[in-house]
């Protein structure tokens, strides 16, 4: 598996198949591998890249885990394009890798020829519930990653399993927990909020939300990131917050096309 030297410590990425750049983005947590079931038929046409973000997967953490929001992962994506010269490149995120995608594409959109937001979080619309989530997922109190995912992840297939198997071990150390908590609480501020950034979004974007998702609801997250990025198409598939490993094959069936469309 091929690695970088960035300024977090070394990233960690999987590269399959040649062709026009397409970089999948995990959640948090999370690594790489959540997009296997996807991968192997997306690299018959494209150069796949998927990042490990720092502290999951096989990239290091950072340093001070305990700091972490998401303008780190956003500018280790920065990062890692230059590291890689890579030319204006197609993007799958998820979650939190939606909200790095997202901002690249508001902020340098050279380099963003088509975008994919898989529930992208940075479009709910706080109030007092869901700050107070988002600040006891930051504490010591926090559901675990296990249990969290279990409830996120609505459809239990092979890679599904795997997913909770990891969220289980190499994702319920310590220092994972502490970054995972970081995160969250980074999750309920504004410097996670991209709404009025996303107005500034005008390459191709397709929104993908689950029906059944707890986390990133689509009737509340999805008419929010439709609103600020009114030139994107949104589906909604029958699965929780993770389509590509939940529902593969629809998931596929919507994606194919929209690359296809952007890989002139």
């Amino acid at each position: 598996m091929p690695s970088l030297q960035l300024s977090t410590g070394t990233v960690h990425y999987s590269e399959h198949g040649q062709g026009l750049p397409l970089v999948l983005l995990h959640a948090n947590p999370g690594d790489s591998r959540d997009y296997e079931a996807v991968v192997p038929i997306l690299a018959q046409t494209y150069r796949v890249l998927a990042l490990d973000w720092p502290g999951y997967g096989k990239s290091t953490l950072p340093q001070h885990p305990e700091s972490a929001n998401v303008l780190l992962f956003y500018n280790v994506l920065r990062e890692f394009l230059d590291a890689l010269a890579l030319p204006s490149a197609l993007f799958i995120g998820n979650s939190i890798g939606a909200n790095a995608a997202a901002r690249l594409a508001a902020q340098s959109p050279e380099r963003v020829r088509g975008l994919i937001l898989v529930a992208p979080s940075g479009f709910t619309p706080h109030n007092l519930f869901t700050r107070a989530f988002c600040e006891f997922q930051g504490s010591h109190f926090s559901l675990s990653p296990h249990r969290f995912a279990s409830l996120y992840l609505k459809h239990r297939t092979p890679l599904t399993m795997q997913i909770l198997q990891r969220a289980a071990t190499v994702q319920a150390t310590p220092e994972c927990v502490e970054l995972n908590r970081a995160m969250w609480r980074s999750f309920g501020k504004p410097e996670n909020d991209i709404r009025q950034l996303a107005l500034n979004i005008n390459v191709p974007t397709l929104l993908i939300f689950g029906k059944y998702d707890p986390a990133i609801p689509a009737s509340r997250d999805g008419k929010s990131a439709k609103q600020y990025i009114s030139s994107a198409k949104m589906i909604v598939l029958p699965c929780g917050h993770a389509s590509f490993a939940e529902v593969p094959e629809l998931f596929l069936a919507e994606v194919q096309p929209f690359l296809a469309a952007n890989n002139a």
